[in-house]
């Protein structure tokens, strides 16, 4: 069986970011477009957080065994950096995301056009005031660290159980978007923030200029967890050499 082409593999990622974007930042302005409050509530929150993990289940199952569903310039860089992946390689699926993500922000658009997408937004997230922009930082490299932690042992180890790695993911997006959410809104993932932003500056979300100005901490935040996460995973995940069989011997003699 041939592998997917390079252009499959980018094409691939394009699509599992916008379904990631499409249905899981899509879900804050439709959120508050249904119930007029502010998404952040217990009850919106744990909304928007189960919408990020199904958009994780579709996005790892439909495209992971093309492209690996990386869906994340984190994820990526994270690998990129522990040689999982090359850099060109790299470079192109960080592309390919960014691109998924303004696929997925025009969907959601889409979706908004004749409810005044203008004033509920494309599903970008802003730091709290009460929290200020290092502490917004300090909770997405926290986050994403975690989350990448967990991509490294659940989908690139070898040695984890088939099959299972989707919904891992998914859920452990569910409980750090449910803690990190009412500090930044928990992006973890420098597209899924990049994509609403960009396409909200073009519509005239008024909460656009404040957005892109807080940009840098959610591209920051979520590449320094990245690479702390798989550093940790890489670091207690390892594998030793294999020992001397007369100390293989010694061990099973002891148990």
């Amino acid at each position: 069986m041939s592998s997917p082409t390079l252009t499959q593999k980018l094409s691939a990622e394009a699509l599992g970011t916008a379904i990631l974007v499409f249905i899981g930042a899509g879900s804050v302005p439709l959120t508050v477009f249904l119930t007029g409050n502010n998404p952040f509530g217990s009850a919106e929150l744990s909304t928007i957080s189960l919408a990020f993990a199904v958009a994780i289940f579709a996005a790892v199952y439909s495209v992971g065994h093309i492209s690996g569903a990386h869906i994340n310039p984190a994820v990526t860089i994270a690998l990129a950096v522990n040689k999982k992946i090359d850099w060109t390689t790299a470079s192109y699926y960080i592309g390919a995301q960014v691109v998924g993500a303004l696929i997925g922000s025009a969907l959601t658009l889409a979706m908004l056009i004749g409810n005044d997408p203008a004033k509920l937004g494309l599903g970008s997230v802003g730091v709290n005031a009460n929290a200020g922009p290092l502490v917004g930082v300090l909770a997405e490299v926290i986050g994403t660290a975690v989350l990448v932690f967990v991509v490294f042992g659940a989908a690139v180890d070898g040695r984890a159980p088939g099959g299972f790695a989707g919904i891992v993911i998914g859920f452990i997006v569910y409980g750090i978007i449910i803690l990190v959410g009412p500090i930044t809104g928990a992006a973890l993932n420098p597209a899924r923030q990049i994509g609403p932003v960009l396409l909200e500056a073009v519509i005239g979300f008024g909460k656009a200029g404040d957005r892109i100005a807080q940009l840098w901490v959610y591209i920051v935040g979520p590449i320094a967890g990245g690479l702390i996460g798989a550093g940790l995973y890489q670091f207690i995940g390892r594998q030793a050499e294999e020992a001397p069989a007369t100390v293989r011997a010694t061990a099973g003699a002891e148990s």
